[in-house]
């Protein structure tokens, strides 16, 4: 099988994923659906800068999450005044789209343990209810909520001591 064809599959077997992805970090369907469509326009287009040294799901989300970002920033400059509100204290979820702490976020998260990193994930990036959370785990509504808010709680006190 070739990159093109391999491409193709993952489209295929992807497109939800990279979907609700983007869906994740853009909270609006119109924006999710063509930064999508997008991402796979480019991945056609770069195909051979695609090493496989990663799983084809990471490299997709990668080129979405950056064709996000440059949207915002086009977007931005047409708009100086959007998402230019004070925040006081410490917003997990701004730290989450801002790309440079994207990844400092990320390898915390991966360092928590389940089902903290879980219930956080499923939350955050599925977008998931509570109710749905406990009837993955076979747990109670309150379980869920509980589990994420100290998840939550551990991912911004280990943010908090490596900005120290």
């Amino acid at each position: 099988m070739d990159e093109l064809d391999e491409l193709i599959e993952a489209y295929d077997h992807y497109f939800r994923d990279v979907y609700i992805f983007v869906l994740s970090l853009s909270r609006n369907e119109q924006i999710a659906e063509e930064i999508t469509q997008e991402t796979f326009y480019k991945a056609i287009k770069q195909i051979e800068q695609f090493r496989g040294d990663c799983k084809i799901s990471v490299w997709l989300c990668q080129i979405a999450k950056n064709t996000y970002f440059t949207y915002i920033g086009k977007q931005r400059r047409f708009d100086p005044l959007q998402d230019q509100e004070e925040t006081s204290g410490f917003n997990l979820e701004q730290k989450l789209i801002d790309q440079a702490e994207a990844l400092n976020v990320h390898k915390v998260l991966h360092a928590l343990n389940e089902p903290y990193k879980e219930v956080f994930m499923l939350r955050v990036f599925g977008e998931l209810s509570f109710d749905h959370i406990s009837q993955i785990f076979g747990r109670t509504e309150s379980w869920a909520r509980v589990t994420y808010h100290r998840a939550r709680l551990r991912i911004q006190k280990l943010l908090m001591e490596d900005e120290q």
